[in-house]
């Protein structure tokens, strides 16, 4: 039996059911418009040795040499972490924080949370103005930092799997921060953030000064082509490098973060910095279709919800339906809506928050929220609410993936939140602040700044980490041999970038390429409606949503993906998404 035609679910309701509980149907069809940017067909870099995908040809760089020292996959990360908080500052951090799932060529796998927290000082409200709204203070200056954990998460990894030494990762970093050559997206970066510092009133922008002073010299950005010095983060990475965490969180640098602090009104103390631990965690594992997945758990959501949205997609044929059709992305919202309700509601930091997540990534679950979806209709995000029972209270961001010759797998993504985080840099020191107190549901019910309206379970506390939407994914294929490493930037977007990467392929069989060029939709059930990229779908694809009752909004970009897929004779594929200005670089390759 033939699913419906190309032009979607509109006046063949019932040929669709039928097609999709059936398993039957035609071949798939991977044809975007015309107008559509990137190419599927595009050839990903190739190795055999080794593979580094990051959105900084720099970082790239600095993880294939430490490849080529016969340093691990571990290793790769840790120094490719700290060269992209000197290259690409919008969201490469020392300031900051992440999460890494690792997955070693012996079967063991883990999950890293280096996740910030919020300072011991931070209080419910401490972001509401007088007249209980809440006001800028959670996205811009001092008081928008939680306690960064980047510096330790990396100690902790090369603590448990790294084998070069300590110092030797963070060299690379040093050398780059000492100077390199500004490349165009670093130029158009900075230009704007000079553009956004300048909007606020000069009282404000005085809280920017630092960071004025390290990225904006003279005044403006510095030009292509030229060399970009930065001798107060090398210091900080020196201190780094021969002292380890205490080089961070104690000493001279701890000193400078406090200090500024009291200048600007944060509230991060010495005890903070002091008592900051990374935490390893059972990462969430789950089956699409023969394949297992393995993500990050809370207190990221993005295992979790994308387990979800898997689990429900499962019970339909996606390869048997044409990538630009109504069918399919219907279906991909109906899903999302769903577990983001669910995600909205109950996720939460595991220290502070009691989860139903075995529920959740129950397939019985998955098959109740299928049963609600209607494939000739848009159910209403009012209508959509979470469903695993009453809750118990007991984007900037990068990612990137690296493979080692021996197989050994990384997924890391780390982040400050916003571009350029907080906008303050620390005086002395030469590095950033996030952000992150905002990914707090400042005032639970209202939105953030990605429009994620979030409860209870998210509300702050003193010394909690807010909840976050990185995705970083290994999936082993129906053998349990590694097959993929994806993982991307872009608030609550990250999920659903992430899942798309999976299923398109697994159900689309997709290249590395492909997969990371291909066009991506997105739902968080509020507000509701698809949100799609530009030029990705057809008019008649658009207007056939719009008649299931869809709100549709388009927009340019969504995510940027790095990818590695690993083929059955061990060849390694990886694919830099060209929304960004990534690369992707293999050793030895072919």
């Amino acid at each position: 039996m033939a699913v419906a035609r190309r032009t979607g679910l509109v006046g063949a309701p019932l040929l669709v059911v039928a097609a999709l509980l059936s398993g039957c149907a035609e071949p798939t069809r991977l044809s975007v418009p015309a107008e559509w940017p990137f190419d599927l067909e595009a050839t990903p870099a190739v190795a055999r040795d080794g593979m580094v995908v990051t959105a900084d040809r720099y970082a790239t760089d600095v993880g294939v040499e430490i490849l080529a020292r016969d340093g691990n996959a571990v290793d790769a990360a840790v120094a490719t972490s700290f060269a992209l908080a000197v290259t690409y500052p919008t969201a490469g951090n020392i300031g900051g924080g992440g999460f890494m799932v690792v997955r070693l060529a012996e079967g063991t796998t883990a999950a890293l949370d280096y996740r910030e927290t919020a300072p011991l000082a931070a209080t419910r409200d401490m972001y509401l103005e007088p007249d209980g709204n809440p006001g800028d203070r959670s996205l811009y200056g001092p008081l928008a930092a939680g306690v960064p954990g980047t510096v330790r998460g990396l100690w902790e990894a090369h603590r448990r799997f790294g084998t070069l030494d300590w110092a030797e990762l963070v060299e690379p970093a040093i050398r780059l921060a000492e100077g390199f050559e500004v490349h165009p997206s670093l130029n158009d970066g900075l230009t704007a953030l000079a553009r956004r510092i300048g909007e606020f009133e000069p009282a404000r922008r005085a809280q920017f000064q630092g960071t004025l002073d390290q990225f904006l010299p003279g005044g403006v950005p510095p030009a292509i082509g030229t060399v970009f010095r930065q001798p107060d983060l090398a210091h900080t990475l020196r201190r780094i490098a021969e002292q380890g965490p205490a080089g961070f969180y104690g000493g001279e640098t701890a000193r400078l973060i406090v200090a500024e602090m009291k200048r600007g009104g944060g509230v991060i103390t010495l005890r903070d910095l002091d008592r900051y631990t990374a935490e390893w965690r059972e990462p969430i594992v789950f089956d699409y279709r023969g394949y297992t997945v393995i993500s990050m758990p809370p207190v990221s959501s993005g295992g979790a919800t994308m387990a979800e949205i898997a689990n429900i997609l499962e019970g339909y044929r996606l390869d048997g339906m044409p990538f630009d059709s109504v069918e399919r992305v219907h279906l991909l919202a109906e899903a999302m809506k769903r577990a983001f309700s669910d995600r909205n509601t109950y996720l939460g930091d595991p220290a502070f928050v009691r989860m139903p997540l075995p529920r959740m990534l129950s397939d019985d679950y998955a098959a109740e929220r299928r049963s609600e979806i209607d494939v000739a209709a848009a159910t209403p995000s009012s209508a959509v609410g979470p469903a695993l029972g009453p809750v118990d209270h007991g984007s900037d961001t990068t990612h990137f993936s690296i493979v080692d010759r021996r197989r050994n797998a990384v997924a890391v993504t780390t982040t400050i939140n916003t571009g350029f985080g907080s906008l303050v840099t620390v005086p002395g020191a030469g590095f950033l602040l996030n952000n992150e107190m905002d990914d707090f549901a400042v005032r639970p019910g209202s939105p953030n700044v990605f429009g994620l309206v979030q409860g209870e379970a998210n509300a702050i506390v003193a010394g909690k980490r807010m909840l976050s939407s990185m995705t970083p994914t290994i999936v082993l294929d129906r053998q349990q041999e590694l097959w993929l490493v994806t993982g991307s930037p872009d608030g609550p977007r990250i999920i659903t970038a992430v899942l798309q990467s999976l299923s398109n392929a697994v159900d689309y069989r997709m290249s590395a390429s492909a997969l990371v060029n291909a066009p991506r939709v997105h739902h968080q059930h509020l507000p509701d409606r698809i949100v799609v990229e530009r030029g990705g779908f057809s008019p008649a694809t658009l207007e056939g949503l719009r008649a299931l009752g869809h709100a549709i909004e388009e927009e340019s970009s969504m995510g940027e993906v790095q990818a590695i897929l690993v083929s059955p004779d061990g060849t390694l594929s990886g694919a830099a998404d060209p929304r960004g200005s990534g690369l992707a670089r293999g050793l030895q390759s072919l």
